[in-house]
Order: structure tokens, then sequence, then C-alpha cells
């Protein structure tokens, strides 16, 4: 029986069209534009509008992917969605993606790991696809993170956007499309980020409201330490899964949390910043919208092009990390 690799045959991305500037956040917060951008790299975010869900976002994404890689909703089989910020409990966000799409036959549900849920995603559509059980898979990152930050919270607030980004997979060649996949996942780092209230351990009430537990936390500190080591470490796992060095890499696609993160990663691995897709100066930290957003723009623009092999690499609450190799042909 031959074997097949899963290959990205089509991009979609949406974001907010509402633009939230450093200048603008320095009339609410003890903050300043030179303060953000010299910590984060951040210049400006996407908000979505008060009526926009997850499932909004995603949707737009998705059809978006579909039409890119010429597929019918008829034909997905599956239906991934990584998130953070789900339309609610259940029914999962996935599943009412599949309900507006049309994509009748999809079996589909969320997956949640952290801003790692993309990777993550990609790597359980990877094995659907080598396995033979499904052809056409759908994977869509999307969060709207503007819901869970506490808006006086400056450490926080600032970094984060909302978006959504989806790439349609189907069989390639074995030696096309995802070569190699990494994951991992420490749980005793679950405390450095997290919001601590809203699910079955800390349920809402209005002492927890006050306390303004219903939004993230993070140890900045600890998230930057582990983020470099993690993205590094994910990086050079994939690329030695087939025999690959760092300098054999076309191009880097990290997860876009913080300028300085990315770049402390690259300097690590010896790779020139002109080989990695930065984009959180304009989204902000998209969660596991962020690398298919980097993906796309990076394709769109010639960075990306058929023959490299690119790394997608991301990092997350959890505490999540992951990578995947792809030989990219689109």
């Amino acid at each position: 029986m031959k074997k097949y690799n899963a290959g990205i045959v089509g991009l979609g991305t949406y974001v907010p069209e509402r633009i939230l500037t450093n200048i603008e956040l320095e009339s609410s917060l003890e903050t300043s534009d030179e303060w953000i951008l010299s910590r984060t790299g951040i210049k400006e975010r996407r908000i979505a509008a008060p009526e926009q869900a997850a499932s909004d976002l995603a949707l737009a994404a998705a059809s978006a992917a579909l039409e890119n890689a010429r597929v019918s909703a008829s034909e997905v089989d599956l239906i991934i969605c990584a998130t953070l910020t789900p339309d609610m409990f259940f029914p999962a966000t996935g599943c009412i993606v599949q309900d507006r799409l049309g994509a009748k036959k999809a079996a589909a549900f969320d997956l949640e790991a952290g801003c790692s849920g993309f990777i993550y995603g990609l790597s359980v559509a990877q094995a659907f696809i080598a396995s033979g059980i499904y052809k056409t898979v759908l994977v869509i990152g999307t969060d709207v993170m503007s819901r869970i930050v506490n808006w006086r919270d400056r450490g926080t607030c600032v970094l984060f956007g909302d978006g959504a980004g989806a790439v349609v997979l189907k069989p390639v060649e074995q030696d096309q499309g995802i070569l190699s996949v990494h994951l991992g996942a420490d749980g005793s780092g679950a405390g450095t980020l997290l919001v601590p209230a809203g699910g079955s351990r800390m349920p809402l009430s209005q002492e927890v409201l006050d306390l303004n537990l219903q939004f993230i936390q993070m140890s900045g500190g600890d998230v930057f330490k582990f983020a470099v080591i993690a993205m590094c470490n994910a990086t050079k796992h994939v690329l030695a899964g087939v025999g690959l060095e760092t300098e054999d890499l076309g191009m880097l696609v990290p997860h876009q949390a913080n300028t300085r993160i990315i770049e402390s990663a690259a300097k690590r691995l010896k790779l020139p910043m002109d080989k990695v897709v930065v984009t959180v100066d304009r989204y902000g930290n998209n969660s596991t919208a962020s690398v298919p957003l980097a993906l796309k723009e990076a394709v769109d623009d010639g960075r990306i092009k058929n023959g490299q092999n690119v790394v997608l690499v991301g990092f997350g609450a959890g505490l999540t990390w992951g990578a995947v190799l792809i030989r990219w042909v689109l």
C-alpha cells in the first residue's frame, strides 16, 4: 500500500477590520508606544467587532482556504479547529464552522493546546492522511484573545490580537509536504500562563469576576525563557528527523508572541532574520492563528518557494510546544 504525506494545498486568513494602535492604548493604560514597542515589537493589533466570535473569524479563513485550494466544502473529510476562545464550552466551534461551510460529510472537533494548537492540529491531520482514513482535512486556528485579556493589565493586554488562519491538506508524494513532526508538553508549567477561572475548577462567580480571574495571567519572564529554548529544540528536532541541519532551512515560521523571543530563537539557531517570518508588529499575538497568518503572508510575497524546507514552530500554555517540517510544494 502506497504511503502519502500530508501537504498544504490551500491557505486562507482573516483579521478583523479594527486596528488598535499603541498610541490608542496610551490613553487608557499607564504605558507608551515606545514602552510596548521596545519590549514586544508590537505596533498594532486587530480587534474583533462585538458581534464577532471565533467561529465567524474561522469561517472567513476556512472559506478563503477552500477557495485557494479549489476544494469544495463537500469534499472535506475532517475539520480540526484549534482555539483557546471557542464560541462556547460546547458544541465545538469546529462543528459550528462545519455547518456554516456546508461541509456535510466532515467530522469536526476542537483542539486545545494553547498557542501550539495549530501545530498540534497539523500533526493530527498528517496522521489521518498518512493512515489513509481521510483525504481532505481542514485545519483552522482561530482566536478572539481580546475577550480574555484584562484591558487594565498592561503586561498582557498589549500583547494580543484577534484573527484566524486555515489550511487545506491533502495527500502528496513522500518527498513533499509534512516530512517530520515533533510535539511536546510540560504540565508542571501550567501555572506560568493560564486563565484561572471559568472552568470546572473555578466556576464563574461574582467573587471571581471581582478578582479578574477570568482573564489571562502570565509570568512573562518564565514564558520568555521557556519559549526560546522550546522553539529552538523543536526546530532542531524536526530537522534532525530527516537528516537536515539548520543551514538546510529555507524559512522559519514561528509563533508570533514577541519580537524579542523570535529574534532570540533565531540567534540561538544561527539563522539570519531574513529567513524568519515576523508579523507580530502588525497583528500582535493571535494565539492559534499566528502561524497560519505568518505562513500565508510569506507564501504570498514569495519568501516561501516551492522546494524549500520550511519549519512551522510554536509554543503555548500547557506548557506545550511543537514543530512541523514541510518540503514546500503548492
